[in-house]
């Protein structure tokens, strides 16, 4: 009887852990690769931005539009990809929470790269301040219009399309509602 009971109580530990939840990425942050020159890393923090090392093992993520797997070790991931000038770079993972995206400027100067945060009230704020400045003063029109063209420039070439732009901000707003 006792064996019986042993083995009832083993088994429903074992369906225990093979039920049990995967941990899940909902934060992260990008960082300058430490052990290679020119990549980065994506770390899996906490909501106060503090590492989380639990997390080990492969998530989907999508960084510029093209799926990576990203093999995670005591939360952090390797982006094998070498960056050879200052860029934007927008990363994305899905999980059952929902989607988690960031966008970031990756600013290299000499040997180092320097990943900014941009938020996406920042990229909402600029086009609509230039927008009702040129509403107020009237003939702030043209320089509001130059100061835009200049503003889709350097998006575009550094990297950050229309779609992605907007993605950005869709992202935030839908992070803002849960």
């Amino acid at each position: 009887m006792k064996k019986i009971l042993l083995a009832c109580l083993l088994q429903l530990f074992i369906i225990g852990l093979a039920f049990a939840d995967t941990l899940s990425v909902n934060h992260f942050v990008v960082k300058e690769n430490p052990f290679a020159q020119n990549e980065i890393a994506i770390v899996a923090t906490d909501s106060l931005n503090n590492i989380r090392e639990d997390v080990s093992g492969t998530y989907s993520f999508t960084i510029n539009g093209f799926q990576q797997e990203m093999v995670f070790d005591k939360g952090t991931a390797f982006y094998r990809h070498k960056i050879e000038r200052s860029t934007f770079l927008y990363v994305k993972h899905v999980n059952d929470s929902g989607a988690h995206s960031l966008l970031y400027y990756i600013y290299k100067h000499d040997d180092k790269l320097s990943p900014i945060h941009i938020s996406w009230i920042l990229l909402l704020a600029i086009p609509i301040a230039l927008i009702l400045l040129s509403y107020i003063f009237k003939r702030f029109i043209i320089i509001a219009a130059i100061i835009f063209c200049i503003f889709l420039y350097f998006n575009h070439h550094n990297g950050l399309s229309i779609p992605t732009f907007f993605e950005s901000i869709f992202d935030g707003l839908k992070a803002m509602f849960r």
